[in-house]
């Protein structure tokens, strides 16, 4: 996994505003577009516990270096976002619009959930791959797509 300097350096250029990604960003980040990207990138304490159960989750010795290595990238890069009671109060406004549209608002849907609320809590735009794990929480947070580049040939 590379984190080029070349990305770091266009996402400098840019007059981007801040934003929260979420653990798919990081996940694809050397894949993204990076004027897709905040100028200034946050991530939440729940994206680093996700990041630090990777490693643990798969069987395959190569896949867990690659999982730990991006860990120990996320760890020196960001100083994640709490989560803290400000965001524990958001979380009551996420679960209540997701249950709201008779979406699920707990089990593996719960983590995305409490990404959006700290980037509700921070007042931040979430940055995520994967749009649909935020369905439904319109007029609360804005939801930014982000979009690989297509692999070259």
């Amino acid at each position: 996994m590379r984190w080029p300097i070349k990305t770091q350096r266009l996402v400098a250029e840019r007059q981007r505003p801040r934003g929260l990604a979420d653990t798919s960003v990081l996940i694809e980040l050397d894949r993204l577009e990076a004027d897709g990207l905040p100028k200034e990138m946050a991530i939440a304490a729940v994206t680093m516990a996700e990041l630090a159960a990777g490693p643990h989750a798969t069987a395959d010795p190569l896949e867990r270096a690659r999982r730990q290595e991006r860990l120990q990238r996320a760890e020196v890069t960001f100083d994640p976002l709490p989560f803290d009671a400000e965001a524990a109060r958001a979380y009551g406004l996420i679960y209540a619009a997701v249950a709201a549209r008779g979406r699920k608002a707990r089990g593996r849907r719960a983590i995305d959930l409490l990404i959006a609320a700290t980037a509700l809590a921070n007042q931040l735009p979430l940055y995520t791959c994967n749009p649909s794990d935020f369905d439904g929480l319109d007029g609360l947070i804005d939801v930014v797509t982000v979009h690989a580049v297509a692999p070259k040939r």
